[in-house]
């Protein structure tokens, strides 16, 4: 869903918006939140009661990863990425790991 999608679909879906709203993180940046919510609304017709909480729970590993630079297993970052697709995080840390800084050091 592109930005303006995305808009659209929250005017059309305002009780949902405001759902959605609910699950931000109290630690959350704008920058995290507003991809996050990306995610979150780009997903959402696959994921209802009960399964929600898998929804945030993929939700929070694609933020994780993309902002944090936490890791994964490679099956479990290929569905996040799957659902993501379209979501453009700008400005998104670049992270190495310690081989790839080793690496480069030993050159």
């Amino acid at each position: 869903m592109a930005e303006g999608d995305i808009e659209e679909f929250i005017e059309q879906n305002r009780h949902l918006s405001e759902l959605v709203d609910t699950y931000r993180g109290i630690s959350e940046s704008e920058k995290h939140w507003k991809a996050r919510r990306a995610f979150l609304f780009r997903n959402i017709n696959d994921f209802e009661d009960p399964h929600i909480d898998k929804l945030l729970a993929l939700s929070m590993v694609w933020a994780n990863n993309v902002f944090l630079g936490c890791r994964y297993s490679p099956d479990l970052l290929e569905k996040v990425n799957e659902m993501a697709e379209g979501i453009v995080v700008e400005d998104a840390p670049v992270f190495k790991t310690r081989d790839e800084i080793m690496k480069n050091q030993k050159r």
